[in-house]
């Protein structure tokens, strides 16, 4: 198949105003574990036209109960994993990687995304993100996540907006340090929310 081919089927899909949205927008998925591969899979399915992947971590097998990654990619950077699966589902995607370490002197990778996604495991990589996004490119959307853990009901995954262009989504309180360990399913519902949020901003759909 084409990329003109499947730009003309997404096209079909979402309609042409819409979809344009989607293919002119840039964003940058920040941690490619259990959110970012699937936020990235999901964003790159809809047809968003430039994706930058951010991560600095290899495959490993403790990754592949909830990770958008293959037995045959154990080792792998996940940067270039990630990059590979999304040339096979969506050949009008603009993959940039950037397989650092994101910290608050490298923010500028993140100078030409519209919306940033924050999807790190530990709390001071999520805020270090947040706030140094928020005070150096106070413009941006940012879709960050807080709470997805263990085997609790999937319907207290939420997405709240805190200010005008932060959204948070989980359910704020559940931490893997209490319960033992991470699901691929409360993990995709919550990657999931982040996805539809960028998505929800591109079409300019705002929550109030």
């Amino acid at each position: 198949m084409t990329k003109e081919e499947w730009y003309k089927a997404l096209e079909i899909r979402h309609g042409a105003d819409l979809q344009q949205k989607f293919s002119s927008a840039c964003v940058a998925v920040c941690g490619l574990g259990g959110l970012g591969s699937n936020v990235a899979i999901s964003l790159a399915r809809a047809g968003v036209g430039k994706l930058h992947l951010i991560d600095f971590d290899r495959v490993d097998v403790f990754n592949l109960n909830r990770q958008q990654y293959k037995i045959s990619q154990l080792g792998m950077h996940k940067t270039e994993a990630m990059k590979q699966n999304l040339a096979e589902i969506s050949p009008c995607c603009n993959v940039i990687t950037h397989t650092v370490k994101l910290t608050e002197g490298n923010l500028s990778l993140l100078a030409d995304c519209d919306i940033v996604c924050e999807c790190f495991d530990s709390a001071e990589c999520k805020a270090m993100l947040v706030n140094g996004v928020s005070e150096r490119y106070p413009e941006k959307y940012i879709a960050a996540a807080s709470g997805m853990s263990g085997l609790h009901t999937g319907n207290t995954i939420q997405t709240k907006k805190l200010g005008k262009r932060l959204y948070i989504c989980g359910d704020g309180m559940s931490d893997v340090a209490d319960d033992g360990t991470l699901f691929a399913p409360r993990v995709m519902l919550c990657a999931a929310h982040q996805a539809n949020t960028i998505l929800r901003i591109i079409a300019g759909k705002f929550e109030v």
